[in-house]
């Protein structure tokens, strides 16, 4: 890893990209031409710290998965991605897994969308990449670690906040066994992948439920169109749940909206202004 080279690498592409090319605004108090280092942080989901030792060339080897994160948020072309991973001591190779690797016009594509709570979900059910309205309406996912923004542990295993499961929706049940034939479909489309292994692994040893559910051998599932969050700081929000399936990353786009003029519909529009902040809920 050519710790220097790699800072001034990034320092260089951060540089070169305005503000309006990522949809941020460009203000007018920016000291540095380009994003700064925290917008770089959070457009590649990793911690603003983190980055700004990369760029200092004091931080450890990046992960494939931060490098991924780096190229997306940086808008690397295909050969300034290679250099990167050289860089760091990680030349790319192919993908045992599920991808993880969003592209950046789905990013976008979730910032486009103020009204509705939208994530992308892998395969092995990680969140991958979401707007704020998603982190307001279920958890700030910036704030935890991979394997915690995984919603197949989260909904087998837990943590349960305040007796709900699964930010408290009102069909965690069906979720479940939706996720259980999920996964089974998964691994059989990557048997060799050791995340996906030790993930049914863990959920099978943990969850009851789940291994009643895995050895049903079922892989097939029915959509859940409607759905109930009951969220702590403003009640019941029910929303209409679409899914956009993403043939060629084997990710899905899971996209909640409320009825207009409804109260979910004005639930959502409070809690893109609270966004993931913390506040006192009543006892």
């Amino acid at each position: 890893m050519d710790r220097r080279e790699l800072a001034a690498f990034l320092r260089s592409r951060r540089e070169r990209i305005a503000p309006a090319d990522v949809g941020l605004p460009a203000g007018t108090r920016r000291r540095t031409p380009g994003l700064r280092r925290e917008e770089v942080a959070q457009l590649a989901f990793i911690s603003t710290e983190y980055y700004a030792r990369l760029e200092q060339a004091r931080a450890p080897r990046p992960s494939r998965e931060v490098l991924t994160g780096l190229a997306r948020a940086l808008r690397l072309s295909d050969a300034e991605r290679t250099h990167l991973h050289h860089l760091a001591g990680a030349p790319p190779g192919p993908a045992a897994g599920p991808p993880r690797e969003v592209r950046q016009s789905i990013v976008d594509l979730l910032r486009r969308l103020p009204n509705a709570a939208a994530i992308v979900v892998s395969a092995m059910y990680e969140v991958i990449a979401w707007n704020d309205l998603a982190a307001a309406l279920m958890e700030d996912f910036s704030a935890l670690s991979r394997r915690d923004r995984n919603l197949a542990r989260r909904a087998f295993l837990g943590p349960y906040q305040d007796e709900r499961r699964l930010y408290g929706v009102t069909d965690a049940g069906e979720f479940a066994r939706a996720t259980a034939e999920n996964l089974r479909a998964a691994a059989a489309r990557y048997p060799d992948d050791p995340e996906l292994t030790e993930l049914v692994a863990e959920l099978r040893a943990g969850s009851e439920e789940f291994a009643r559910l895995w050895d049903s051998h079922d892989v097939c599932t029915r959509p859940t169109l409607c759905k109930t969050f009951r969220h702590p700081l403003v009640g019941p929000v029910s929303v209409n749940c679409d899914v956009l399936d993403l043939a060629d990353r084997d990710q899905r786009v899971v996209i909640y909206t409320a009825d207009p003029g409804s109260p979910s519909e004005e639930a959502l529009r409070l809690l893109s202004v609270i966004g993931t902040q913390r506040m006192e809920v009543p006892g």
